[in-house]
């Protein structure tokens, strides 16, 4: 008996692993379904779920870190406490990218939701006021891209997280922005980033978009109009798509006769 009991026990404490392990990836394939839907709490609780069996999960991680971003984007933020809410979420997308470097330290997506967590917050702070913040987004962004082990979608990304970096830093005066560490930023490397982001993936409108505001900068008109119209084709992949999309029309209307 006691050696039918020897033989039971590890294979009821491998059977639970194994139910528990495969429970984790259904809530992970769970999340990715709510968020290909734009429904961020249900992502949000599945990925919660998924934590408590699972709290070093490297693909749990990192997909928490996106959730509380895409959350803090849709939160309102007229108020002070508002604001300050916003805040908060995005410094927990902060914090979960930071444990995914730690859990995984040779991935592109870590460093790659790390830049954008940081990016969130520097943009709520004013990214001349935070430049120290604004030179990590830079840092992670390129190291992100080093690694080159995303799929296309993370490394498409990763160059459109870069460029976006180069073409906001690069719209203050250069002298000014030098005094911050800042004088790195160039709205023309922005221009090849853009480039290099839709080579990669091509189906992501805000590419699109925020590349022809770097191109309108250049006085290239031409090519804005096209990659705005551009934009307007592609399927809907991000909740905030619908309102990209307005700006390019908006913009297209703005430029139709330079």
């Amino acid at each position: 008996m006691k050696k039918t009991q020897c033989l039971i026990f590890p294979f009821i404490f491998l059977f639970g692993s194994y139910i528990s392990a495969q429970s984790v990836q259904q809530l992970i394939d769970e999340c990715d379904k709510y968020y290909s839907q734009f429904n961020n709490e249900k992502a949000l609780e599945t990925l919660l779920k998924a934590e408590k069996q699972a709290s070093d999960n490297w693909e749990v991680i990192w997909r928490l870190s996106r959730t509380y971003i895409d959350i803090g984007d849709k939160m309102p933020a007229s108020t002070s406490d508002q604001e300050d809410a916003q805040l908060a979420t995005y410094q927990k997308a902060l914090d979960y990218a930071e444990k995914a470097i730690k859990l995984e330290q040779n991935k592109t997506i870590s460093y790659l939701r790390r830049a954008i967590a940081n990016g969130k917050i520097a943009l709520f702070k004013g990214v001349f006021s935070v430049a120290g913040v604004v030179n990590s987004v830079r840092a992670d962004v390129e190291k992100a891209i080093q690694l080159n082990n995303g799929d296309n979608f993370a490394m498409g990304v990763a160059h459109y997280v870069l460029a976006r970096t180069h073409a906001k830093t690069s719209e203050k005066w250069k002298p000014a922005r030098s005094i911050l560490g800042l004088g790195w930023a160039d709205n023309e490397i922005a221009i090849k980033e853009y480039k290099k982001a839709i080579e990669i993936y091509p189906n992501y409108v805000m590419f699109y978009v925020d590349f022809a505001n770097s191109l309108i900068r250049e006085d290239d008109f031409k090519t804005a109009r096209d990659m705005l119209n551009k934009a307007l084709t592609i399927e809907n992949a991000h909740q905030d798509d619908e309102k990209r999309k307005a700006e390019a029309k908006q913009t297209l209307n703005q430029i139709k006769n330079e």
